[in-house]
């Protein structure tokens, strides 16, 4: 038997920050040493952090890089462990993307990244460029300061392995595994056995099984070790990085990480037989038949040996089940660590929310509880980081740290209930319940005297004073009237979170969280400038639908009883006045349901339908309960609203990422925001359509094709709208 003991690693890493990348990447082949593995993979860029974005672009990013992997090959860190590090390098004009894979304070190979992610929230092609020279490894020569220290001029550079004594083993860069002609494919017919997977992969709603397929996938049919490393946490961002590093062998994981957690630093060890990899391959005809006739790739030999013997005392890693999180799971430990994240880093000492006692701020609500949570439970396992910072953030002192979840909300999450003479005691008593049961520090204050003193102001300048809609008043008196009272929330809870902390003695200031939901961002059902813009919104990219779902689940295994009763009421903003015969509600006035909402954002981003594409799929979808008039009535009034709206998406306050859909400007969603809003050509095409299916009279139904073609190209056969 040939034993080798593999360890990979989730890191915590932060953009920028080396002083912290590289403590977390010196504790985690600490960690891997201890456990005695030969090879220790780190992720993606871990050196710089993934997030740096344009800072790739400037020297200095770079030349730290080489800095502190100096720090690390003068050090005994990399003796008799083969380790990988993510890092930029530049080779004459070319800057690239690599892993530096380094032995015994040497680097035997850099291996640049041959396929760059540029796609969804990626944009590496702005930064770095593709390795295209498959054929060859070309020899770059070492930085003056690395040579000297490492006593070694040049090392190969290029697309490649490592033959060892008693293995190949080979790197794969994240976005690679994914390409329709992955490099592990040619890579175990030229005989790689070990497969590194450095990754930056960000969180997303329902993801984690499509990248777990691709691991099991990639050495199901030809056998192989597949390590994957990947970061996990705010790096700087709007991105949550979600960990989930991992061991495959022969298309069985056996060994998985964690893929929310509070840690800076998380290794996790497996113990693979490689005979059983030489095994499966040689008992596949096909494989042995490909392999006969392979293109060579280039290799470099080492003189080290990286596996052990036959020994009982090195039990192997058996095959586990994959461990995978609810929705509503992914909806609480995602945001809340991405919130601890950006708090410990941030310098603030709490966060503050405008909790309306409606479904989206009181998911924001438990969402900061669920974070709560956390900090006391990794405090009780342990955690002297998370301990160092919960005591720094909460101000303790004398010793003590936080043991219990509300008392340590009460020290760091303001709530404040802004309400107005069209706010209901419902809604009011809803918010007051769901603080205490968090453990907030609650507010409760009227807001209607600054809206009479600003209406007072607009009579003394115009001579005319706004109505509701409900009294007799236009539409732009009902809109005016609504856009005050939305506004003043946001200057308030503004200046709550500046000055509370002064009210109270405290240092610092407080983070103001939005809660405006990915639907309302896509109908553009917000005022711009209310409460939707704040520091940060956990939940800007999440649906309505699954905050729904959120709360239901919340409210069991959270603690939170009183979300059943949030969820239960109706959306409605609470902005127009409530009469015997008038009550507002999001739906009525937004012309459509949130469950149609998210079918038109599923569309229009994911499956890059615009109004004609978007009227004929929903032709299959609704026809057998809709007329082509209504299907095409409502497109355009989704249309309409959706570009009339657009603008407010430039300043949206920056959203974790979690859905496919969002409507993000800044980053995910690259769209123009002035638009034709009749959309006159797109419009009269679907007229022109909706005629002619009414004279043919086209029985239409669900039974069809359900999303036609748009849906069965998405390659996902749980792609459903």
């Amino acid at each position: 038997m040939r034993l080798l003991k593999v360890a990979t690693c989730n890191l915590n890493q932060w953009a920028m920050d080396f002083d912290s990348n590289l403590k977390n990447i010196k504790d985690s082949i600490a960690k891997a040493k201890e456990a005695g593995a030969a090879i220790r993979l780190g992720p993606e860029l871990e050196i710089t952090g993934y997030g740096c974005e344009d800072h790739f672009l400037e020297l200095d990013t770079v030349t730290h890089a080489w800095e502190c992997l100096k720090e690390i090959l003068i050090g005994d860190y990399t003796d008799g462990i083969l380790c990988s590090f993510g890092m930029p390098v530049i080779k004459g004009s070319e800057r690239y993307n690599c892993q530096v894979l380094c032995i015994n304070r040497k680097i035997i190979m850099i291996r640049p990244k041959m396929w760059l992610a540029n796609d969804g929230n990626y944009r590496e092609l702005r930064w770095f460029t593709t390795w295209k020279q498959k054929d060859q490894l070309v020899e770059f020569q070492l930085p003056i300061d690395i040579s000297k220290a490492v006593n070694q001029d040049s090392v190969p550079f290029g697309y490649g392995f490592i033959q060892f004594l008693d293995t190949a083993v080979a790197a794969e860069v994240c976005e690679e595994l994914f390409t329709p002609s992955p490099p592990h494919a040619e890579l175990a017919l030229n005989g790689v056995e070990v497969f590194m997977n450095a990754s930056g992969s960000h969180h997303q709603l329902r993801k984690l099984d499509v990248r777990l397929r691709a691991f099991i996938g990639a050495t199901h049919t030809r056998g192989g070790v597949y390590i994957y490393s990947n970061h996990q946490g705010c790096d700087g961002g709007r991105l949550y990085y979600d960990g989930c590093s991992g061991v495959v062998v022969n298309g069985e994981v056996v060994a998985q990480g964690s893929q929310f957690s509070l840690k800076d630093v998380e290794v996790v060890v497996a113990q693979v037989d490689l005979d059983a990899v030489a095994s499966l391959r040689g008992s596949i005809s096909s494989f042995q038949e490909q392999a006969s006739c392979k293109t060579r790739v280039s290799s470099i030999k080492a003189p080290y040996s990286l596996c052990q013997s036959f020994n009982l005392q090195m039990p192997l890693s058996s095959p586990l089940e994959i461990t995978y999180h609810s929705p509503e799971e992914e909806i609480a430990f995602g945001p809340g660590c991405w919130l601890w994240d950006y708090l410990r880093r941030s310098g603030a000492s709490g966060f503050l929310l405008p909790l309306s006692g409606g479904a989206d701020s009181s998911s924001v609500a438990a969402i900061v509880g669920c974070m709560c949570q956390l900090v006391v439970k990794e405090i009780g396992n342990g955690d002297e980081q998370v301990k160092a910072d919960a005591i720094r953030i909460g101000h303790y002192t004398d010793g003590q740290f936080p043991t219990d979840s509300k008392e340590f909300a009460k020290r760091i999450f303001y709530t404040v209930f802004m309400g107005t003479e069209n706010s209901s005691e419902a809604t009011k008593e809803r918010a007051k319940v769901l603080a205490d049961e968090i453990g907030s520090w609650h507010l409760d204050v009227s807001i209607d005297g600054v809206i009479s003193s600003l209406l007072s102001l607009f009579q003394t300048l115009t001579g005319k004073r706004p109505r509701y809609k409900v009294d007799g008043g236009s539409n732009a008196e009902n809109l005016g009237l609504q856009n005050i009272q939305a506004r003043i929330r946001m200057v308030l809870a503004f200046m709550l979170a500046s000055l509370l902390p002064w009210v109270h003695s405290k240092p610092g200031f407080y983070l103001v969280l939005g809660s405006s939901n990915v639907d309302e961002g896509l109908r553009g059902y917000l005022t711009k400038y209310d409460c939707s813009s704040a520091d940060i919104n956990p939940i800007g990219s999440i649906s309505k639908q699954d905050l729904r779902a959120f709360l239901k689940w919340a409210a069991v295994h959270l603690g939170y009883p009183s979300l059943a009763e949030i969820e239960a009421a109706p959306p409605t903003a609470e902005l127009e006045p409530i009469r015997s015969n008038y009550s507002q509600l999001d739906e009525v006035d937004m012309g459509m349901t949130y469950e149609e909402l998210s079918v038109y954002g599923r569309l229009r981003k994911i499956f890059r339908c615009g109004p004609v594409s978007m009227f004929t799929n929903l032709c299959y979808k609704w026809g057998s309960r809709l007329t082509p008039s209504e299907v095409a009535d409502k497109v355009k009034h989704f249309f309409k609203y959706y570009s009339i709206n657009r603008h407010k998406m430039t300043v949206l306050t920056p959203s974790y990422h979690a859905e496919s859909y969002s409507p993000e400007d800044n980053r995910f969603d690259l769209r123009q925001f002035l638009y034709n809003a009749r959309w006159p050509y797109q419009f009269r095409k679907i007229d022109e359509l909706v005629e002619k299916l009414n004279g043919s009279k086209v029985a239409l139904s669900d039974e069809n094709t359900g999303m036609g073609v748009v849906a069965a190209s998405s390659g996902d056969p749980k792609a459903g709208i």
